[in-house]
């Protein structure tokens, strides 16, 4: 499980402080799947970090009592002058598993080549994303963290595969995807919830949290 209990957090911006959370609590169970809309600019990838354990909060508390994934598209532990195979290699080190395996699969995944053997600096964004998204699959969390979604690719093979990945992990693993559509939710969340003005709300279904951000969002650009 994750749990935040009265958790606090902002930022000063240089002319005001900017409050992304105030004292929230909330807790997500293994097997149920959430979905969190939040608008931009509210502090969509700060919350995921805080999940990940990438930031800390300025008050309360952060349980995690299984093991969560790092975000999708979190480029940390990675290094740009090391190739695909030389990260992946190292990475699977880092979490006790098989390095063959794990670059293996991403090799498989990525499909992006000759290009694995080359440095992550030489990578297009697109290229980089689709690494980071096999690397995250490869190490089988209890737990996966998405913002705003699926990355972004132009490779269809790449989006069918990692999609179809992805179904097969919900079924013994949990995923918290934050996004500012809710259309970017609806194919992975069981439960939902908003993130207005520093205070998440949960509900039951997606349908229920959509009446609220619809509300609260109307006449914005979401």
């Amino acid at each position: 499980m994750l749990e935040f209990e009265n958790v606090s957090k902002s930022f000063w911006t240089g002319k005001q402080r900017k409050v992304i959370l105030d004292r929230v609590s909330f807790r997500v169970e293994l097997g149920n799947s959430l979905g969190i809309l939040a608008p931009n600019g509210t502090g969509k990838t700060t919350l995921v970090n805080m999940m990940a354990g990438l930031e800390k909060p300025d008050e309360g508390e952060i349980r995690r009592g299984c093991n969560i994934s790092f975000p999708l598209g979190f480029m940390g532990g990675v290094v740009s002058k090391h190739t695909a195979k030389e990260n992946a290699r190292y990475i699977a080190r880092l979490y006790g598993l098989e390095p063959d395996y794990v670059e293996s699969f991403c090799r498989w995944l990525c499909g992006i080549e000759e290009y694995f053997d080359m440095p992550l600096g030489t990578y297009s964004s697109g290229m980089r994303s689709r690494f980071t998204f096999a690397l995250m699959l490869a190490l089988d969390f209890d737990m996966y963290l998405i913002d705003e979604g699926m990355p972004s690719s132009t490779d269809v093979e790449f989006n069918k595969k990692a999609a179809q990945i992805l179904r097969e992990r919900l079924q013994t693993t949990t995923v918290i995807i934050v996004s500012h559509q809710a259309k970017t939710l609806e194919r992975y969340a069981k439960s939902a919830a908003v993130l207005i003005n520093g205070q998440l709300q949960m509900f039951e279904t997606l349908e229920e949290a959509k009446h609220l951000y619809d509300y609260e969002t109307q006449g914005e650009e979401v």
